[in-house]
């Protein structure tokens, strides 16, 4: 993977850029955002941060969307920002329109690239993506999981007192109040969540895990998360441009798996070079099948919206 763009030089474009670069991933990031000036002095603040962080990757920016020609991956975090009190489906109609028109400028400029959405709600905004692309589904999905199952391990670190490095989560569903946090699937250090945790906490921290955008938005005030969207989406980049073959849960777009087509929700993935390579369909048991039969009714609800 030799360049990337990132549309939306606002908290989580920055903070995407910045990681990306040190820890170069890839030779060059591209920056884009529609107030002019804005993602040229971003990148360039970034390019002269390059000796003390010792990275050699190039980061340029600008607000015409040419910019992104022959990039590998597209990264979406344009958009408008939720505030204190708004949920991402209420950003939904706005944002559906940045969508749409960066589509005819990727099919333009980067007909050969992967995308990863951001811009929230995103698993609407995946599916729009890709409707609008007309891609194979591999190529377009969305940042959700990755992000939700790395507040869940900081909760869990939180309430524990164990080191982070050993918490494993996994959480589906929608990105949204009915997301689905997996405490089957759990552990620390290989041994279940339960083993240390009674029910009331487990509970406690699944509640926060749901509300973790939310809460931070609330005490922000002025912005809403973007050190650890930023996190996330460098964790995704990683294992697609050095191809580990990871499984992460992303926004995917679904064709049977989970009993579910043509819908655009949070599963577990393998990430590779080729992009979301595969679905991993895990064997739900009757409670979180509920549970995620109602993330997907939801999902379905604000899709219904789309015109």
């Amino acid at each position: 993977m030799r360049k990337i763009t990132i549309v939306g030089a606002g908290r989580v474009g920055e903070s995407t850029a910045q990681a990306v670069a040190h820890a170069e991933l890839v030779h060059e990031v591209a920056l884009i955002d529609i107030r002019e000036g804005v993602a040229k002095g971003v990148a360039l603040d970034i390019q002269e941060s390059a000796k003390m962080f010792r990275f050699d990757t190039r980061v340029s920016g600008d607000h015409d969307n040419a910019i992104m020609r022959d990039s590998d991956l597209v990264v979406i975090t344009a958009g408008l920002p939720r505030k204190p009190g708004m949920s991402r489906s209420d950003v939904l109609d706005a944002n559906l329109a940045v969508i749409r028109t960066l589509a005819a400028d990727i099919q333009r400029y980067a007909a050969n690239a992967s995308v990863i959405v951001v811009t929230n709600p995103v698993d609407i905004l995946t599916y729009a993506c890709w409707q609008e692309l007309g891609w194979a589904r591999n190529r377009v999905f969305g940042l959700a999981g990755v992000l939700d199952a790395a507040r869940m391990a900081s909760f869990i670190a939180m309430e524990t007192g164990y080191s982070i490095k050993d918490i494993s989560t996994m959480v589906m569903g929608g990105h949204g109040d009915s997301m689905v946090p997996m405490t089957r699937f759990t552990t620390i250090s290989g041994i279940p969540v339960e083993y240390f945790l009674d029910p009331p906490s487990i509970e406690k921290i699944i509640t926060r895990t749901r509300q973790g955008g939310a809460e931070i938005l609330a005490l922000k005030q002025t912005s809403s998360a973007n050190d650890s969207p930023a996190a996330a989406i460098t964790t995704m980049i990683d294992a697609m441009a050095r191809n580990r073959q990871r499984i992460l849960p992303c926004v995917a777009l679904l064709d049977g798996e989970y009993g579910e087509a043509d819908l655009a929700i949070g599963v577990p993935v393998i990430l590779g070079i080729n992009g979301m390579e595969k679905v991993i369909e895990l064997e739900l048991n009757a409670v979180e099948k509920a549970m995620f039969q109602q993330s997907v009714a939801q999902v379905r609800e604000d899709l219904a919206s789309l015109t």
